[in-house]
């Protein structure tokens, strides 16, 4: 099977993207470090350009520098071993010309993060060792539990999801934001242009939805998950913009086909199988690996789901509909009862025979998603490593414990 068109243009508009943001730094225009859990939209609705902290971590590792960026950390004093997804775009900082990924991250004139942990807080507050990089931080509240599944009520009825005075907060917070790039950059907010970045997120979010029920029901699945990654997270991270929307369409559109001229991942299809956790950026073949021999495929991973379910926010007030996005958006992954619940929805809706989950040390919530998952009757083979640091990841080790686990659910 080949690659997924959209997988292969999104890539190419990423490198195209970063070369142009690149020249734009470099001709004095100002850009934002921006953690995968805090707002963006407001960054693109006052025409800030920004780069989302994980997916230049992706970028790292996938090149083989993430060793060297985690010594550089090392070397500045911070620990190495702790968050090592949020910390590598710190530690790319020292990677000479000659290894740094596309030409390098340039420096940031501010870092914006949701204090999801004290030690997110220190690694965003680290970029601040030089005082012409400003930070803002979003504080963290608690989880509740939701009035019902929540994948239902969120678009609308998100205060039964996660609570009045919690997005009330962040709401506020996303005043105080507009505030801060104001008074920093010059530019002027206008709350017409975040009403539309945030209607094209919920067309873009609405395609994502019919991708990912397409991919549930089709047997055998029509295409991978190391396609459909970067076809929707490249996108993803362009948010609010008609390229984004449009993007996720033409995803929509080549999965639709696939599926009406039959096409399949592997013939037969012996194992359906759901990644739950981080991608596995280091190796992406790892995937496809167990297709041939054992017939076996990924169906599934976090990035089209969430995507899927987490994101569409329908409402008048745009600044509390994007903060009904983002209050809540790592309870969704990873908080009990939340996670927990739409694993197995997802697990069921997709059919799948196993679940390999990857945990790493920095994500909370993983034991109780694994309890679920095999009370609702599905095998997990759970993976305790960074997603981030090879050093911590024995892909060897990894397809070994993979092999056992699907030939078992073979017998």
């Amino acid at each position: 099977m080949t690659r997924l068109e959209s997988a292969t243009a999104a890539l190419a508009y990423q490198r195209q993207w970063f070369a142009g943001l690149r020249d734009s730094v470099a001709a004095g225009r100002p850009y934002a470090l921006v953690n995968a859990d805090a707002p963006q939209e407001i960054l693109r609705a006052m025409g800030i350009p920004y780069v989302v902290n994980q997916w230049w971590a992706s970028i790292v590792t996938a090149k083989q520098v993430a060793p060297q960026s985690l010594e550089v950390v090392a070397r500045t004093g911070y620990p190495d071993d702790s968050r090592q997804y949020d910390v590598l775009a710190l530690g790319s900082r020292g990677l000479s010309a000659a290894e740094a990924p596309w030409g390098g991250l340039p420096k940031p004139d501010l870092v914006l993060a949701e204090l999801s942990g004290d030690a997110t807080g220190k690694v965003f507050e680290a970029w601040t060792d030089d005082p012409s990089i400003g930070y803002f931080a979003y504080e963290r509240t608690a989880a509740i539990p939701p009035a019902g599944p929540w994948w239902e009520l969120a678009p609308r009825r998100w205060n039964e999801v996660f609570g009045r005075e919690r997005i009330e907060l962040m709401a506020d917070e996303n005043r105080l934001l507009i505030e801060f790039l104001e008074q920093r950059t010059g530019r002027v907010f206008d709350l017409a242009r975040l009403e539309a970045v945030m209607a094209l997120i919920n067309e873009q979010e609405e395609y994502n939805l019919r991708t990912r029920d397409l991919i549930a029901a089709a047997r055998p699945a029509p295409v991978r998950v190391s396609d459909t990654i970067p076809a929707v997270m490249i996108p993803q991270w362009h948010r609010g913009s008609e390229w984004g929307r449009d993007a996720a369409r033409t995803l929509r559109d080549e999965v639709a086909a696939l599926v009406d001229e039959g096409a399949a991942v592997t013939v037969p299809e012996r194992t359906r199988l759901m990644w739950v956790g981080r991608g596995l950026w280091s190796d992406t073949s790892m995937y496809r690996r167990f297709e041939d021999e054992f017939g076996a495929v990924f169906v599934w991973s976090m990035y089209l789901a969430i995507a899927a379910d987490g994101y569409i926010r329908y409402g008048s007030d745009a600044i509390t509909a994007l903060a009904a996005r983002f209050v809540g958006i790592t309870d969704l992954l990873y908080a009990p009862p939340l996670a927990p619940e739409w694993y197995v929805k997802e697990a069921r809706g997709h059919g799948v025979n196993g679940v390999v989950h990857l945990v790493a040390d920095d994500v909370p919530g993983a034991s109780f998603i694994t309890l679920a998952l095999e009370e609702a009757q599905i095998p997990v083979l759970e993976i305790r490593a960074s997603n981030a640091d090879p050093r911590t990841l024995d892909l060897g080790w990894v397809e070994a414990l993979m092999t056992e686990f699907i030939s078992g659910l073979q017998r």
